[in-house]
């Protein structure tokens, strides 16, 4: 266990501030993510050194597309979640602490999974599988272990407090958000709601946080033309044309009953956030559009198969890369690490 951060006292309850959900907890109980308890009015995680998983993995499966193409990661996740999904692909391990209030994994300390990244040749730290914001103190510590020696990047939903977002910023060089979809389906689907994710965003960017987005359609809930143009104009007003966003598949899981994803239906949102964005993929099945094409003359610049990266044929100047064809510059993130990989 480890004192948490984010919290202050309220008599003998504590309040959470971490996330936007504000518990306030009474003694020996947890707050909503089942992973944080209040002990005689002091507030611990209880997954601090807790490793329910811990994977060597291409970056292009988180998925990151314009952040060090090629890296390997040390990816890591213990259990628990703020959120609630119904379609919750990693159910087992994000669910269970709220379910059952089984807390399980491998003691692997910050200084543990360093050694482990050392000894592979890893130079990056993929916090994800679950998420990273209920398990803060275990990534905080081991990015103040490593400043400068590794890169980090967050797998998140987006639901957490501004202050701890603020934190988070200054540790990370990367962030893919999994935008769920319209403030409805947060409170129908995942018992949340959508301002804080815009919130998040909205700070990640302002430190200079690389940024990714991901959206996974699920047939009959986020699907509709209106959901997803109001998705991408967001994006595109917020964040910028060039940021990536990533069309994930859907295939049946935990609560949620509801058909897998039509290709037609992910060709159509391909359609629609190409009017507004430069870069947009689809992933979870196989596509033309996991590769990554120039947006002026349409060459091809990094061919993908699944989660790997086959061939790079961009122009490097310095920090910046280009179309070899048409000089068009190309957003990619963490330039100063592809010598290191």
């Amino acid at each position: 266990m480890r004192e948490a951060m984010f919290y202050e006292r309220v008599n003998s309850k504590v309040r959470c501030e971490l996330c936007p959900r504000g518990c306030l907890i009474e003694p020996g109980k947890r707050g909503y993510c089942g992973v944080r308890e209040n002990r005689e009015g002091k507030f611990y995680s209880l997954v601090f050194g807790k490793a329910c998983s811990i994977a060597i993995d291409p970056i292009e499966k988180k998925p990151f597309y314009h952040y060090i193409p090629g890296m390997q990661s040390l990816s890591v996740a213990t259990v628990g979640c703020n959120l609630s999904c119904k379609h919750c692909q990693n159910w087992e391990i994000s669910q269970t602490p709220r379910e059952t209030g089984e807390i399980f994994g491998d003691d692997v300390s910050p200084e543990k999974l360093i050694e482990i990244a050392k000894r592979h040749g890893i130079k990056s730290f993929s916090w994800t599988y679950t998420e990273p914001t209920v398990f803060f103190e275990y990534f905080y510590e081991t990015a103040k272990l490593t400043k400068r020696e590794f890169t980090h990047n967050w797998v998140s939903n987006g639901f957490i407090a501004e202050k701890a977002a603020e934190t988070v910023a200054k540790h990370i060089d990367a962030v893919n958000i999994d935008y769920k979809g319209d403030d409805k389906f947060y409170r129908e689907v995942c018992n949340a709601w959508l301002e804080p994710v815009h919130r998040a965003l909205k700070i990640y960017r302002k430190h200079g946080v690389w940024i990714e987005v991901t959206n996974l359609i699920i047939p009959g809930y986020n699907d509709r033309d209106d959901i997803i143009l109001e998705m991408v104009r967001w994006i595109r007003e917020h964040l910028g044309r060039e940021t990536p966003l990533h069309f994930s598949a859907y295939y049946p899981a935990y609560r949620m009953e509801a058909p897998p994803t039509p290709r037609e239906t992910l060709e159509r949102a391909l359609k629609l956030a190409d009017e507004y964005l430069d870069f947009v993929y689809v992933g979870n099945v196989r596509h033309e559009r996991e590769s990554t094409f120039c947006p002026n003359c349409k060459k091809l610049l990094i061919k993908r198969v699944g989660f790997f990266v086959e061939r790079i044929d961009l122009e490097r100047r310095g920090n910046n890369f280009h179309c070899p064809e048409c000089g068009r510059k190309i957003p990619i993130a963490g330039a100063e690490w592809m010598e290191r990989i």
